[in-house]
This record gives structure tokens, C-alpha cells and sequence, in this order.
């Protein structure tokens, strides 16, 4: 699996994310650097978790708008002409 990957912009905004939670839940000061090796880990070990529930919930989302639009073509048919 290609590894997740963010924007540098991104990279900074998570990386305060989880400064913010440490700080706030654990009353831990974590520094820029350890935020992003942290963000790395997480990506790394247990990112594709994640990532393989995403693609479970949009194969699910799929195959239920797929059902609803087979559900509206059989709605669209008509009576075929009898003899």
C-alpha cells in the first residue's frame, strides 16, 4: 500500500491537532518535531486501519446508491403491450 502522505500545510495543521490534545488531555507539552514523528508513527502502524474502514464505508455507500438507482429503474418501466 502507498504510504499517506500530506501537504506541508497539512503536516502542520495535524501535527498542532495532536500538540493541542496532548496538552489539553495529558497535560504534556509536545514540540513541533515530536508531533510530526508522532503523526508518522500513526500513519505508519495503524494509518491503514483507517484508511481500509474509509474504503469500507464508500464500498458500502456504493453498492447501496447502486441498489437505490436499480430500485428506480424498475420504477421507470413500463407495462410491456399484451396480445
Amino acid at each position: 500500500m502507498k504510504p499517506i502522505e500530506f501537504s506541508r500545510e497539512e503536516r502542520v495543521a495535524i501535527a498542532a491537532k495532536l500538540r493541542d490534545y496532548f496538552a489539553r488531555e495529558l497535560d504534556q507539552e509536545l514540540g513541533q518535531l515530536p508531533a510530526e514523528m508522532l503523526l508518522d508513527f500513526i500513519g505508519k502502524e495503524i494509518g491503514g486501519a483507517f484508511y481500509n474502514r474509509g474504503v469500507h464505508d464508500a464500498q458500502q455507500l456504493v453498492q447501496q446508491k447502486a441498489e437505490d438507482i436499480v430500485e428506480a429503474l424498475y420504477g421507470l418501466e413500463r407495462a410491456a403491450p399484451t396480445r
